[in-house]
């Protein structure tokens, strides 16, 4: 007797793009100042609510707590509350004279892993009338950064500082309840979360990237395992699909040396000839064996021919000869940072820019609360454009979160992480930082149903659960 295969048919989801971060135009003609102003203007109202909520009743020697409008309106030695939107004045923080300084072949500083200098930095709060220093042991130990709007209680002190009692944050942003579960069954819904594969296009490529396309097509493990595959309905890659390019400097003269062809001059030192199609020849074929059984959303990061300033845009088509046929059923290139729907859920998610900046602005190294920072932000890019490139916008700041996501992602951390948050008004958030895959060898399954989290590494024999 012969036992036939079990067939195993791939669990189906309604997807929806959210195309908040898709730009029409890309110019740089205006100005930066434009982002500030329209981002107070959102965001103050509801840090203004939660102040009233918080302050109004506050009585203090028989004074109640007032409300100022502007920042050059609080008098010194008055109990107020003010809004506005953080600077932080930072030495260590990079400056337009370092660029200068290169442009004229100056040694320039080494970047550092943090701007943060307790001695030196001031905290400002500043609105359309102007700033003021912020002081006190309260907003010391309270992690801010440049751009994010908030509320501050207090009163100015006879060198014309503010000396902060108390803060507000715009907190989260509504959010739009989740399908109800449905009865507990053996089949789960997954979407699989990976990050960071830096491929290089190497005879040699990582074994582990063949095993996952192996995994993901369910041509790999036992029938339990395929049964498992076949409950993941989705993929979404966050960025750094392709390594950065490794073009180094050649010597003329020693090139010149050990060949009798004359040596072309080049440009700053690199050969245009030897420009290497092969990575992304290989990426090409690898979304092109992934789409024939699951969807794939492919979002630009910093290593990925993509513009440089975010909300990067969706990678051409062209650089995916074959792929690409599979756009609008199961390829869907995106954006950096990307929002999507599926079955109900709303995710939301960048490449990992975004708290890779953030992260030289505060103490500490916990990427997950940094990541519930910038929900209570309400900024999925908080340091855009103080310190990371983004466009000049004129009419919307499109890095505002106006609607609460049920799972936030993060790509290319150096491991893997996860917590619930929660909000005000029963909302509750799924963080999770996906890690590099060319270094941990690990994908992420997210349960739709219950936002629990997965880990199946192809490092080991075994996942390991969450």
């Amino acid at each position: 007797m012969t036992s036939e295969n079990p067939v195993f048919e791939r669990h189906q989801t309604v997807y929806k793009t959210d195309t908040k971060f898709q730009l029409d135009t890309l110019s740089y003609q205006t100005q930066y100042v434009d982002i500030y102003f329209l981002r107070l203007a959102k965001l103050k109202r509801i840090v203004e609510a939660h102040g009233r909520e918080r302050w109004d009743a506050v009585e203090v020697n028989g004074d109640y707590v007032k409300r100022v409008d502007r920042v050059l309106d609080v008098r010194q030695g008055e109990l107020c509350w003010i809004t506005g939107t953080i600077y932080m004045n930072m030495p260590l923080k990079p400056n337009v004279l370092d660029d200068i300084a290169k442009d004229h072949f100056i040694s320039a500083p080494l970047p550092r892993q943090k701007y943060r200098d307790f001695e030196k930095d001031q905290i400002m709060i500043e609105d359309e009338s102007g700033r003021l220093e912020l002081v006190g042991s309260k907003i010391k130990t309270e992690d801010l950064v440049t751009g994010c709007v908030v509320g501050v209680m207090g009163t100015e002190t006879a060198s014309g500082e503010f000396e902060v009692i108390d803060i507000v944050l715009p907190e989260l942003p509504d959010q739009n309840p989740r399908p109800i579960p449905k009865a507990p069954s053996s089949q789960r819904n997954y979407v699989a979360l990976l990050s960071g594969l830096n491929i290089t296009g190497n005879i040699h490529e990582s074994i582990e990237t063949h095993l996952l396309v192996e995994y993901l097509l369910g041509e790999a493990g036992s029938p339990e395992d395929q049964a498992k595959t076949s409950s993941i309905s989705r993929l979404i890659i966050a960025g750094n699909s392709l390594s950065e390019p490794h073009a180094q400097a050649t010597d003329d003269a020693a090139a010149a040396a050990s060949s009798s062809r004359p040596t072309k001059s080049k440009k700053y030192g690199y050969d245009a000839a030897s420009y290497n199609a092969k990575p992304t020849a290989v990426l090409d074929a690898l979304l092109t064996d992934l789409c024939t059984s699951i969807s794939v959303t492919l979002m630009p990061g910093e290593t990925d021919p993509a513009n440089a300033s975010l909300p990067q845009q969706k990678m051409h088509p062209t650089m995916f000869p074959t792929a690409k046929y599979y756009t609008g059923s199961t390829f869907i290139p995106s954006t950096n940072p990307h929002a999507c729907e599926i079955d109900g859920v709303r995710f939301l998610g960048t490449s990992g820019q975004t708290i890779d900046d953030v992260f030289k602005y505060v103490d500490g190294d916990d990427r997950l609360e940094m990541m519930e920072k910038t929900l209570r932000w309400r900024l999925v890019a908080p340091t855009a454009p103080d310190t990371l490139w983004c466009y000049p916008f004129q009419d919307d700041d499109q890095f505002v979160i106006e609607t609460c996501p049920h799972v936030y992602f993060i790509g290319n951390q150096s491991e893997f992480g996860t917590r619930l948050t929660h909000g005000l008004n029963n909302q509750e958030v799924r963080l999770i930082t996906i890690p590099k895959f060319s270094e941990t060898g690990e994908l992420v399954l997210v349960d739709l149903e219950t936002l629990d989290c997965e880990i199946i590494s192809f490092k080991s024999k075994s996942g390991v659960s969450a």
